[in-house]
């Protein structure tokens, strides 16, 4: 028998829900403490029925989920999709720390269960939104840029994957590495993760998307610890890195590695065009045109 929070959540989630256009949803979730409480930015379009994909968008470092909520809107409109941006304030979720690390460590040596990572909250959602009757599908599809590319390749290396169809890290500022030589962050060791969460991780056929005009070394925002230098001089390199440091450890450990490496050409730390390119990847089956892409570079809205 579920908890009781998923019947109240599922009966928010449907009534809430059942209206089209943005919403904005106060969630708490049941496994929690009040203290930890996030926010669903939401959309549904006209012509939305239960039966249509539901995509999970994760915000980055300026926990603007609104923002990233909206960036999906032509893909919503043009695919009848229902747009889900879990949103981790601040106030509530404060640092990398909390967000795009997963609140991992109790304390400096001391690791949660994984299962009370942040990361595990959104599967939570994602039975809730099935729970509720607005979503049949039992699986969705899971995008982050930046900040929220971190949150999602670090949920995809310690989370189960049974709640998503695909998931797609774009324009991460740095990487967990897919080997237990360095403590998480930098690496998989000292956190309770296994063998299993790695050979399953490089099995997974995870995008990882990385705008090629990515590559400013400047940016205040971009992650600037020895760990992370050590992964390359900016996002675009470390991305490269981490793709190449997965199938390197596939190879010696002779276990299947499913990730795929797209580049987006023209495209810097612009999280309103690589959700465009994801959009397209997708739902259409391939890369945007030479026009749409045109008018996608040179733009950065983070």
């Amino acid at each position: 028998m579920k908890p009781s929070h998923t019947s109240s959540n599922a009966k928010l989630l449907a009534t809430e829900l059942s209206r089209e256009g943005r919403n904005a949803i106060a969630y708490v979730n049941g496994n929690d403490s009040t203290d930890w409480p996030f926010e669903l930015q939401t959309y549904r379009p006209h012509g939305y029925t239960s039966d249509r994909p539901v995509v999970i968008v994760q915000h980055g470092m300026l926990r603007n989920g609104d923002d990233y909520r909206d960036f999906w809107i032509p893909a919503a409109d043009k695919h009848k999709l229902l747009i889900v941006a879990p949103t981790f304030s601040n106030e509530n979720w404060p640092e990398a720390e909390n967000y795009n690390n997963g609140r991992a460590l109790a304390s400096a040596d001391k690791p949660r269960d994984v299962d009370q990572w942040t990361y595990a909250l959104i599967a939570g959602v994602v039975a809730d939104l099935h729970d509720s009757g607005i979503a049949d599908r039992e699986k969705v599809y899971l995008f982050g840029h930046s900040a929220g590319g971190q949150f999602t390749h670090r949920l995809m290396s310690s989370q189960p994957h049974a709640p998503f169809y695909a998931a797609t890290a774009s324009n991460s500022g740095w990487y967990t590495l897919p080997t237990f030589d360095y403590p998480f962050p930098e690496g998989l060791d000292g956190v309770g993760l296994s063998v299993d969460h790695l050979v399953r991780l490089l099995a997974y056929p995870m995008t990882i998307l990385a705008g090629d005009q990515d590559i400013s070394t400047d940016d205040p925002h971009l992650p600037a610890e020895p760990a992370a230098k050590r992964q390359g001089p900016h996002r675009f390199a470390r991305s490269h890195n981490y793709f190449e440091a997965g199938k390197h450890e596939a190879q010696r450990r002779g276990v299947p590695f499913g990730w795929t490496l797209q580049t987006v050409p023209g495209i810097g730390h612009d999280g309103k065009a690589m959700s465009a390119v994801c959009a397209s990847l997708w739902f259409d089956g391939r890369m945007p045109s030479d026009d749409e892409m045109a008018r996608l570079a040179g733009q950065r809205v983070a």
